[in-house]
């Protein structure tokens, strides 16, 4: 009988020992829960802050795009100012000269902002990207050639702002006989 009694009071000390490991670990997670409920509050509160600083910066370059956008064409009406003053010098004096000086100005100051005359040359190829044809006539030589420029073009670094018009040749038509071949074939 004894030896059933020494295990009822082992058991009750079990279970008090198994209530104490049981009450150290309930706390310890109470404070694991603690730690990482602020290690999200933390993470949360850097998140709103980072979420905060990118909007603050796509505003700030929406800003600066507007200004640079609006402000972009001062430096070349600036370049024009003095064109401007030269042409209506030029229009009082009714002076030739006075005229050929304000042309110069004027593609000095397109110089300087990079933009560049298409103006191709007699016989030069038609390039669709650079030109535009008006009218297609015939002529000697090769076909889709540039016969002749009614105005020039004009390319602001790689993109055309408008394109020279130009006349282009076509093949010249045989007469009598076949239209492949420019030889008889009777």
């Amino acid at each position: 009988m004894m030896a059933e009694a020494n295990p009822q009071p082992d058991s009750a000390a079990n279970e008090a020992e198994g209530a104490t490991a049981q009450a150290q670990p309930q706390k310890s997670l109470e404070e694991l829960l603690a730690e990482a409920q602020a290690k999200v509050e933390q993470q949360r509160e850097a998140m709103l802050r980072a979420v905060a600083d990118a909007d603050n910066v796509r505003k700030r370059v929406q800003a600066e795009a507007s200004t640079a956008q609006k402000y972009a064409l001062e430096r070349f009406a600036e370049g024009l100012l003095p064109v401007m003053d030269s042409l209506e010098a030029a229009l009082q004096s009714k002076d030739v000269s006075g005229v050929e000086l304000t042309l110069r100005q004027m593609k000095g100051a397109l110089e300087k902002q990079s933009i560049v005359e298409i103006a191709p040359a007699a016989g030069e190829r038609f390039d669709p990207h650079r030109h535009q044809a008006i009218a297609a006539v015939p002529a000697p030589g090769e076909p889709n050639s540039i016969v002749s420029v009614m105005q020039k073009g004009y390319r602001l670094h790689d993109r055309v702002l408008r394109p020279a018009l130009v006349t282009v040749s076509k093949a010249l038509e045989n007469g009598a006989g076949n239209p492949i071949s420019s030889t008889d074939l009777d």
